[in-house]
């Protein structure tokens, strides 16, 4: 196994880590709608090229018609959702409380999979690692965060997306045995795209943004989607899905460390009280921490 899937990591912790921020800023001009509108359409399309090039047209539109209607779907749940859920909290939350409250994903993946897997069961410290990164967001969320009862709604809206995450990150690893990881990614970023159209254009601006917020809206789409999606299927692929979950506990390291020196954003006792619990579950719930057994001293012979 190489040992360059620590780059990888490295690369998609800074990537989506900085997506944190460039959500922040296009708010200011954006509508999430019209934000994630735009996101999917310009990550989508370079996507395509990409496949084009790498497979020919004819052969990537048979496989994306192959996926057929879940493709689309998925795209729903693993995009257009959660996407716009976070583009909302953000303009109620700081960036860096985003992607701490979305690193509670893989709790809910756990979870969601006892309910399809009844074979699976939790007990012990995975239980307690549940419990555990669930008081992290509550810590989170507060009773009085910055912003009020809409800064408690927007540290949720980002949990709900967490959920729409989890959804989506169990039916991605069934579809993907179907296709390549790229054309799941491509026709799913579409799928989500056709729901937001409508809403989308409804509320387009009505003067053009800055610079910033486009720029914002850019780098989501080209850094944050697309060479992001290229990298993470590659890391797939090559090392497993074992190592891309290590991406988790860097997410909200990077941008947090965003948000404190781009954005100006304070950095609270909560914020890390919160980061340090649901970091915690995740690692105790999802079995990436386990603490030796202390094997049963034999009594000495008579």
């Amino acid at each position: 196994m190489s040992r360059s899937y620590v780059i990888y990591i490295g690369l998609l912790a800074a990537f989506w880590g900085a997506s944190y921020m460039f959500i922040k800023v296009a708010d200011r001009a954006f509508a999430p709608a019209t934000m994630i509108m735009l996101r999917l359409a310009l990550a989508s399309s370079l996507l395509l090229v990409v496949l084009a090039a790498q497979r020919g047209w004819r052969v990537t539109l048979d496989d994306m018609r192959r996926l057929g209607w879940e493709g689309f779907g998925l795209g729903v749940v693993n995009g257009a959702i959660p996407f716009t859920l976070i583009a909302w909290g953000e303009k109620h939350i700081d960036s860096g409380v985003a992607a701490i409250a979305n690193a509670s994903m893989p709790i809910f993946v756990v979870l969601l999979a006892i309910r399809f897997k009844p074979s699976e069961r939790v007990h012990g410290l995975r239980l307690v690692g549940f419990l555990v990164g669930l008081v992290g967001v509550g810590v989170l969320a507060g009773v009085h965060p910055q912003g009020g009862w809409w800064g408690v709604a927007g540290t949720m809206a980002v949990v709900v997306a967490s959920v729409s995450y989890a959804v989506g990150s169990l039916w991605g690893q069934r579809l993907v045995a179907r296709t390549s990881g790229l054309t799941l990614a491509a026709t799913s970023m579409i799928g989500g795209l056709v729901v937001l159209i409508p809403l989308g254009l409804w509320q387009l601006p009505s003067h053009v943004p800055g610079w910033k917020e486009s720029g914002s809206v850019v780098a989501l789409a080209v850094i944050g989607t697309a060479l992001a999606q290229i990298i993470l299927y590659r890391v797939l692929r090559s090392d497993g899905a074992a190592r891309v979950s290590l991406v988790t506990y860097l997410l909200p390291m990077t941008a947090l460390i965003y948000g404190v020196l781009l954005l100006g954003e304070p950095l609270t006792w909560q914020e890390l009280a919160g980061m340090t619990l649901i970091l915690g579950g995740v690692a105790l719930g999802s079995g990436a921490v386990k603490f030796p057994r202390r094997e049963p001293v034999a009594a000495p012979s008579p």
